[in-house]
């Protein structure tokens, strides 16, 4: 493993009022809160509610299949944090089943996560049964101002309006805390990984290897962020690696035939280059961190 360094109904201004929850007392939200707390139909996230949505009946599949995170991720994290995460107040958005929470939690953060799908956060209850889910969205958060040390989004801030959700998350944040936004994504340095990732194009008309266009797209205004890629692979069965890409929304959301047909003839490619069931899975993690400003006043 390596390293390299529409808006808000009503008139402009208005901001939806917002419950306060604590770090330390956070409770679920309804998925449709009648305080506007909760996401709703003019949020962003809901225009695409059959991709944004359709994890939730793959949720286990999500899980057990799809790539954690290495330890120099975190490591980066609480050097541009300036302390370590134990002990850190922290908000992972657009949690999911909990792949990067467990590892947050591992490192000792004190995580409050939010995840609006239904079949996604019942998936994180089973396995993270002692840490509270918030069912809310990244755009508006049912939490208390200045609550949390760290906001991670992992593989998650595309499905936010970043003019929404990033003065949400500085809301959030204490001075001097930081917001975290991370993907990984497929190394297409490696010819088989670009190979394949020209096959899925052709094939599904997207690219389900690699971080969406508006990865890093943040407001203009936005606090500096310090970016860094960062290299490390996986070593997994041939069958983890096919559930692996059939766990992303491409896949889940395209005609049920065209995405079985794709992955028959992802499984004989594959099975040309490694005969012996075996793939090293290749990524680069993009890591955006942006520091909260220590000034906070309005």
């Amino acid at each position: 493993m390596a390293s390299t360094a529409p808006a808000p109904a009503g008139s402009a201004g208005h901001r939806a009022p917002h419950r306060k929850v604590t770090m330390a007392h956070a409770t679920p939200a309804p998925l449709h809160d009648p305080s506007g707390t909760g996401p709703g139909p003019t949020s962003d996230l809901w225009q695409e509610t059959g991709r944004a949505l359709s994890f939730g009946r793959a949720a286990d599949q999500y899980d057990t299949a799809r790539p954690g995170y290495p330890p120099v991720l975190f490591e980066t994290v609480e050097r541009e944090l300036g302390r370590p995460l134990r002990g850190a107040d922290t908000v992972d958005v657009g949690a999911g089943t909990g792949i990067a929470t467990r590892l947050l939690v591992d490192r000792g953060a004190r995580v409050v996560a939010v995840e609006p799908g239904d079949g996604m956060a019942a998936r994180f209850r089973r396995t993270l049964p002692g840490t509270p889910v918030v069912r809310a969205i990244g755009d508006r958060l049912p939490l208390a101002d200045h609550s949390a040390d760290l906001i991670t989004y992992a593989q998650s801030w595309h499905w936010t309006d970043p003019r929404r959700a990033l003065p949400e998350a500085l809301r959030v944040l204490r001075p001097g805390g930081a917001l975290a936004l991370w993907w990984n994504t497929a190394d297409r340095t490696v010819p088989w990984i670009a190979a394949q990732s020209e096959r899925l194009v052709e094939r599904l008309g997207n690219d389900t290897l690699g971080a969406p266009g508006n990865a890093r797209r943040l407001p203009d205004g936005a606090p500096a962020s310090v970016l860094h890629s960062l290299r490390w692979t996986r070593d997994i069965p041939l069958d983890t690696h096919l559930a692996n890409i059939g766990s992303h929304s491409a896949f889940l959301t395209a005609d049920p035939q065209a995405a079985d047909d794709a992955l028959r003839r992802e499984r004989t490619e594959l099975l040309r280059l490694f005969p012996d069931g075996r793939i090293t899975e290749e990524y680069t993690v993009l890591l955006t961190v942006m520091p909260a400003p220590r000034n906070t006043a309005r």
